[in-house]
């Protein structure tokens, strides 16, 4: 049984400039005490043709944490754009909010992003170089994909993601179907073996098609 359950996510400032940081409002509920930290990471998908151009944008460890509600603002500066492909500067990408305990990822929130030119004639007649400061960065905040995964609580691993995934791609996971809101709406789960490499229209591997909620239990 998991001992920490997200029940909400807000998307804070958006949409925004696309240097303008990354803000996030998450909410969870710890069922018992956790005498460790929580790894809590915010990832950027610079490319959809590899995964070497992923951005770490922040960590942060939250803990001990003590059984109860708790709330916290996760902020990060945007990527840099010198790692980002120029082909894939412009258009659609994503975000990753991730979070491990004991070094084993349990669950993960992304985001489809869509960086574009806020003057429609840049939109219609975009430079051959990208202009990020001209870029607005647009969350789509409504239609979170969110994936667990089963890890066990009482005895981590010390090497990666002790849930035998290399960056999530490679076992069992558990994905919700839902409505996407602010409020806190309760959701069934169901055990899915499908990859998160699932292939999607734009060719981005890190999230599962099938899931799309924001309040959930994990």
């Amino acid at each position: 049984m998991a001992k920490v359950h997200i029940t909400n996510v807000v998307v804070l400032d958006n949409p925004s400039s696309f240097f303008n940081p990354f803000q996030f409002e998450l909410t969870f509920e710890c069922i018992e005490e956790l005498k460790e930290d929580l790894e809590w990471k915010m990832i950027y998908v610079g490319s959809a043709e590899s995964e070497e151009h992923d951005q770490v944008l922040d960590t942060i460890y939250v803990g001990p944490v003590p059984e109860g509600r708790h709330i916290f603002v996760f902020q990060a500066d945007p990527p840099d754009v010198s790692k980002i492909p120029e082909p894939d500067a412009v258009g659609v990408t994503i975000v990753l909010l991730t979070c491990s305990y004991r070094g084993q990822e349990f669950v993960r929130v992304g985001y489809y992003v869509n960086n574009d030119y806020a003057d429609p004639d840049m939109r219609e007649n975009p430079p051959p170089k990208p202009m990020f400061d001209k870029l607005t960065r647009n969350i789509l905040a409504s239609k979170p994909r969110v994936t667990r995964f089963k890890i066990n609580w009482d005895y981590g691993h010390t090497n990666g993601n002790g849930n035998g995934l290399d960056n999530g791609h490679h076992d069992q996971m558990m994905t919700d179907d839902g409505p996407s809101t602010s409020a806190v709406v309760p959701v069934n789960h169901h055990d899915d073996d499908s990859s998160l490499a699932m292939p999607m229209e734009n060719g981005i591997k890190a999230l599962n098609e099938n899931s799309n909620s924001l309040a959930m239990e994990c």
